[in-house]
């Protein structure tokens, strides 16, 4: 090796000491930023004031979910006050501590195949939120276990526009009342979700 070889693995070798260190996620960081997310998550039953629909089930919910969503009320994509206000303040460090501590939350997943659903309006959910969507890249939300009422609100919401930016606009368009109704019943009646322990 030359003195120029050498001088170049030196110079790399002192690039590479000096630069930061990518940081963990660090869970117990997240657990007290979940504080507040559990004064409205961690109780079952919990209602939202205006429109009123219980306040949806975080407990086993995929950590890309919950990170799409809090990038879409940090950036108002996704109305909701309390949400909004509550992911304004968060910075992406802290987004990664959340999911890092509610990672812990337990892992529920979609069951629903296509013999359960077959000819009813949950059929073309199936291919996001159903047993083989695995492979879906972002992961979709766990949908099962999550409250009905909550389900139609969020349906609704995607069906007219109030929720933009993502692909169940698409889906949610040509739903009915009766198709939404019957697409949260389903999926609340399965097993699933859980509300947030304290």
């Amino acid at each position: 090796m030359n003195i120029r070889q050498s001088a170049v693995i030196l110079l790399i070798a002192a690039i590479a000491w000096t630069q930061p260190a990518v940081a963990q996620a660090d869970e117990d960081q997240g657990r007290q930023i979940g504080f507040t997310c559990l004064g409205c998550h961690g109780i079952e039953g919990q209602r939202n004031a205006y429109p009123s629909f219980r306040v949806p089930r975080l407990g086993g919910q995929g950590s890309d979910y919950i990170e799409t969503a809090l990038q879409a009320y940090r950036a108002g994509t996704r109305p909701h006050p309390t949400m909004n206000a509550q992911a304004s303040s968060l910075s992406d460090e802290d987004i990664d501590n959340l999911l890092a501590w509610l990672e812990t939350s337990g892992s529920a997943k979609d069951i629903a195949t296509e013999e359960q659903v077959a000819g009813s309006a949950a059929e073309t959910c199936i291919a996001c939120h159903g047993a083989d969507s695995e492979g879906v890249v972002p992961q979709p939300p766990v949908l099962a276990g999550q409250h009905e009422d909550y389900l139609v609100y969020a349906l609704n919401q995607y069906k007219d526009g109030t929720r933009s930016g993502n692909v169940m606009a698409a889906f949610a368009a040509p739903l009915t009342d009766a198709d939404i109704a019957m697409i949260a019943d389903y999926y609340a009646a399965q097993d699933g979700l859980e509300t947030l322990e304290k």
